[in-house]
């Protein structure tokens, strides 16, 4: 039985998804030559504006700025302990896990009303981390400290 979409002809058996564009739905083909093919999923690109691009890009250039700041505070917390690199490293660690639960947000919850709850209880959990690491650095002896102390254990 022929199927015709975008001028191709190919025979199908059953039901056989024809070969298209990205862009394009797909079509199944039925037995019956009476029967028009039906779209199974109808394809749309979406596209974004040159400024949300533009900003997606400047993002991801600070995540990757901000790795490699977090991974020259471990040698700067060991020569160099101190409050300045200790509420440093609390920011540092606090974004870089925000941003990176984000990601695992953006991938992985779908729907509008939980995605907002969502995003709210991972700000609410950035926020109590960092402020929890700021009261730490504040009332005891410090990032840079504590993890020297861990390692003399």
């Amino acid at each position: 039985l022929p199927c015709f979409f975008m001028k191709k002809f190919i025979p199908c058996t059953g039901v056989l998804l024809c070969h298209t564009h990205l862009s394009r739905g797909f079509v199944a083909c039925q037995n019956n030559r009476d029967v028009e093919p039906f779209h199974l999923a109808a394809g749309r690109i979406h596209t974004t504006s040159a400024h949300s691009s533009e900003v997606a890009s400047k993002h991801w250039t600070g995540e990757r700025v901000l790795s490699i700041v977090l991974l020259g505070m471990g040698p700067a917390a060991y020569l160099c302990p101190g409050p300045l690199l200790d509420y440093s490293i609390a920011a540092a660690l606090t974004l870089h896990g925000h941003w990176g639960i984000g990601q695992v947000l953006t991938d992985y919850v779908h729907g509008d009303a939980k995605i907002k709850l969502a995003k709210a209880g991972v700000l609410l959990l950035s926020t109590a981390t960092f402020f929890g690491l700021c009261i730490f650095n504040y009332h005891d002896v410090g990032l840079c400290k504590a993890v020297s102390m861990l390692w003399q254990i």
